[in-house]
């Protein structure tokens, strides 16, 4: 066998196909492994300037000739490995051209022929990449351009998220398309490793295929290092490391040395290549015995503060043991960077255990507000990660990080903003699970009964007062409320149900369920929750109250968590299609979703909705009808879309059935609740066909 290390471009370029054989598993990557990718080249596009890096190591690729010989100068190789990345790498290059063809139509050919097909060959012989029988339609289907028609399996579930993460990228300066593209042709580094014609293939793949357990990125940093201590590494290992291991385990030691590199400063540093960047950093430092020492202490050092980030009860003070609860329960390792940086100072004493307390209150308000408002998460890593290397050498940290974290494009929303978005952003599709009853947990926490909730032992889920399904004597208590905001009883409720003037906690969600406000009136009065009993005390529920209770809620949330240091720019008063556009990316074919299903996910009205949609090049628009399930009579195929087929003809050849009314069956639509758990938002399922989540 034959190994040397290529990027992509190298790998694939010439008349090739490369072959899965019939004895690999399928394309089974789901969101994890699809996410670890995607993080890979965003990490690398942010390093494309730095002449010191030398691209990511993605892995490598197992290569056999096939027996079979082909016309036409044709090089055809099983894929004995590697198959699961070689496939993602190429659909979210098939998704890189459809998202550019409409604007750069000779670009997105030029990535067709470059990459995903052999332009002078027929027939499967055109592909690239030859899946198993089992994928081979799906991947052909987004090779060839026709995506739209790809149903909800693995591969097209892929093509999609690329899709998607495509359109959030476009949204950020730093993130520019054909950086991307340059990173996946040239920066994805893959060990090629070709069999020579007499190996055994099928053996070769059960060999790389047995169950063990590779060394972590511990284990090598470990190695190297007590390898560097010849005289010292007994009593080293025995006082300082073994110690430090046994109350970290692999999984802690891994992100105390990623940590200790965010710390020194290195913001892009990636916990999947700590030990190639730790031993680089030494080896610049020097490799003598007394430094390798010493970095070993520092570690042990910097441990103590992980472990209290870990397992807050090792805090002694109160206020700061509380705060760092607080944290630990929003979850996540975001934050650790920042509350790394903020213990360390404390220990070397530039701040007082009340400075650190303060800085991470700071810290929650910035994540609470950002959350209540919808502000999507994906630049919180780098804006946390890049906070040491930003306050290296501040006299003044708390300040500093206020002044910091309030900077242009981090998004902590204003107090009149936070008001806006409790009054009108659907919390309920907002944040994970745990976060969402941490907002209210606080909230009720705020009134300071007389007798607190044990919330160890209380069974709490969100309520809705308002509930998800209007029954008869809710659309009958609403209707004047609809006629005096000029909107139907359904748009109405839409815009109301998921905001969280219109949600609570409540361990009787079953009892509570669609009932009339007046019977919730009866069960929320002998709540323990003061909130429950406020709404309780409240003579009836629709707009006015709603819109009351938010106000009041808002009050509190903005006594509680702290804002910015100014208003710095308007940005989150104006409406944010982003989930909209990354919902419809993601939105299978032979599914339709309708206008009022979009306005319910984002907050907004299916009006709105509708003039965006007539007016954007939206991904999937085309699957967007009323609320009956009919085409809308303003959709129109936007300037530069040559197709002559009605919205119906499309939707029929993807799958979607129509009655002789030309309705769409509803069986086929995602509701909004569906659309949220697309875009892998954390969304309760219902607990009984009557009762709402």
């Amino acid at each position: 066998m034959r190994a040397h290390e290529v990027d992509l471009i190298t790998l694939i370029q010439g008349t090739k196909q490369f072959q899965v054989p019939l004895y690999q598993r399928v394309y089974s990557w789901r969101n994890e492994q699809l996410e670890q990718l995607w993080s890979d080249i965003v990490g690398e596009v942010e390093r494309l300037d730095d002449a010191a890096s030398t691209g990511h190591f993605l892995g490598s690729v197992v290569l056999a000739p096939t027996p079979a010989l082909h016309a036409g100068g044709l090089q055809s190789w099983l894929v004995v490995d590697g198959q699961q990345r070689l496939t993602a790498l190429m659909l979210a290059l098939a998704a890189l051209r459809d998202h550019i063809v409409k604007e750069h139509p000779g670009q997105a050919e030029r990535i067709e022929q470059e990459y995903l097909i052999n332009r002078w060959q027929e027939g499967d012989s055109r592909l690239r990449v030859l899946p198993t029988q089992h994928d081979r339609d799906a991947f052909r289907a987004c090779v060839l351009g026709q995506a739209a028609t790809v149903g909800n399996n693995h591969v097209g579930k892929a093509y999609r998220l690329f899709r998607a993460w495509l359109i959030d990228a476009e949204q950020e300066n730093d993130l520019h398309l054909e950086r991307i593209e340059q990173v996946i042709r040239t920066r994805l580094r893959l060990v090629e490793i070709t069999a020579e014609s007499g190996d055994n293939v099928h053996r070769i793949f059960q060999s790389l295929n047995n169950t063990g357990l590779n060394l972590t990125q511990a284990d090598l940093l470990r190695n190297f290092l007590f390898m560097l201590m010849p005289t010292k590494a007994e009593d080293v290992y025995r006082d300082t490391w073994l110690p430090m291991q046994q109350q970290l385990k692999d999984d802690g030691l891994e992100t105390l040395m990623w940590l200790d590199l965010v710390l020194r400063g290195d913001d892009k540093a990636k916990q999947s290549d700590l030990y190639r960047a730790q031993a680089s950093r030494l080896e610049a430092d020097g490799l003598d015995e007394e430094t390798i020492v010493a970095e070993v202490v520092e570690l042990a050092r910097r441990s103590r503060h992980l472990l209290i980030i870990l397992d807050p009860s090792q805090e002694r003070d109160d206020r700061l043991r509380a705060q760092l609860r607080r944290i630990n329960e929003w979850g996540g390792q975001t934050t650790y960077p920042v509350t790394m940086l903020l213990l360390d100072q404390r220990d070397q004493g530039v701040m007082s255990t009340d400075d650190v307390a303060e800085a991470l209150r700071l810290v929650e308000g910035f994540l609470v507000r950002r959350m209540i408002a919808g502000v999507p998460t994906n630049n919180l890593n780098r804006i946390f990660n890049a906070a040491p290397r930003e306050l290296a050498g501040s006299t003044d940290v708390v300040n500093d990080l206020h002044r910091y974290l309030s900077g242009t494009r981090r998004y902590w929303p204003t107090d009149a903003q936070l008001r806006q978005a409790i009054h009108t952003k659907p919390f309920y599709y907002h944040g994970r699970a745990n976060q969402k009853t941490f907002v209210l947990r606080r909230i009720e926490e705020s009134y300071r009964s007389l007798e607190p909730v044990d919330w160890d032992k209380a069974a709490l889920t969100i309520e809705h007062v308002m509930p998800q399904t209007l029954s008869e004597a809710w659309t009958t208590a609403l209707e004047d409320d609809a006629v005096d905001a000029q909107l139907t009883v359904r748009d109405l409720h839409s815009t109301l149900v998921h905001t969280l003037g219109n949600l609570t906690l409540s361990g009787r969600n079953v009892e509570l369920s669609n009932h009339p406000f007046k019977r919730k009136q009866d069960i929320l009065s002998s709540s323990a929750l003061a909130m429950n009993q406020e709404i309780a005390a409240t003579p009836a529920w629709g707009r006015q109250e709603i819109s009351e209770r938010a106000d009041r809620l808002a009050d509190r949330a903005i006594s509680m968590w702290p804002g910015p240091v100014e208003a710095a720019d308007d940005d989150l008063a104006g409406r944010d299609w982003s989930q909209l556009h990354r919902a419809l990316a993601l939105l299978p074919s032979g599914r339709w979703t309708a206008y009022g299903d979009l306005a319910e996910l984002i907050g907004s009205h299916p009006v709105p909705v509708g003039v965006h949609l007539s007016n954007e090049r939206v991904e999937n628009a085309w699957r967007v009808l009323t609320s009956e399930g009919k085409s809308s009579p303003q959709f129109a195929w936007l300037d530069g879309d040559d197709r002559q087929e009605t919205q119906q003809d499309v939707l029929e050849s993807e799958g979607v059935v129509f009655d002789k009314h030309g309705r769409a069956s509803a069986s086929q639509r995602l509701s909004a609740d569906d659309l949220a758990k697309l875009l892998g938002l954390d969304v309760p399922d219902a607990l009984t066909p009557t009762t709402e989540s």
